[in-house]
């Protein structure tokens, strides 16, 4: 029975820890370089990451300007990024990624790759259209 009660146990640790909730240090598809932390959370059965850090002290106190709607002007950290997204299979997908540079939304899509990559595609409309980010976890 102790042996049945262990396996469940670890079985359940390994499930729990190939989830995308947590912390991901966002690494700029552009320049390799890491730019900043964002806290991926579950709420309502949904989705969101919140941007909790930024590396370049220059652009900590930097507001989403071209942004629309709610979040115009809003600074970017503690803005919420990633919106609405569900798990479907192996990916989360159906939610939209705000990029505060250029204030555009994109729809997401989600996908770990090992515990500790996950896949960011921001794209419009068919996901071959879009740009890939790999995020570490922290």
């Amino acid at each position: 029975m102790k042996k049945i009660a262990l396996l469940l146990l670890f079985v359940g640790l390994q499930m729990s820890a190939q989830t995308v909730i947590g912390k991901w240090k966002t690494i700029d598809d552009k320049t390799g370089k890491p730019k900043s932390i964002v806290e991926i959370f579950e709420n309502n059965g949904k989705i969101f990451g919140k941007v909790i850090e930024i590396f370049d002290a220059t652009k900590r106190d930097k507001k989403c300007e071209k942004c629309e709607g709610t979040d115009k002007n809003k600074p970017v950290l503690g803005l919420v990024v990633i919106k609405g997204l569900t798990k479907d299979g192996d990916e989360y997908n159906g939610g939209r990624i705000l990029d505060p540079e250029s204030g555009s939304l994109y729809k997401c899509l989600l996908k770990l790759e090992g515990k500790d990559k996950l896949m960011v595609r921001g794209y419009l409309g068919f996901s071959l259209i879009g740009r890939s980010q790999t995020w570490i976890r922290m």
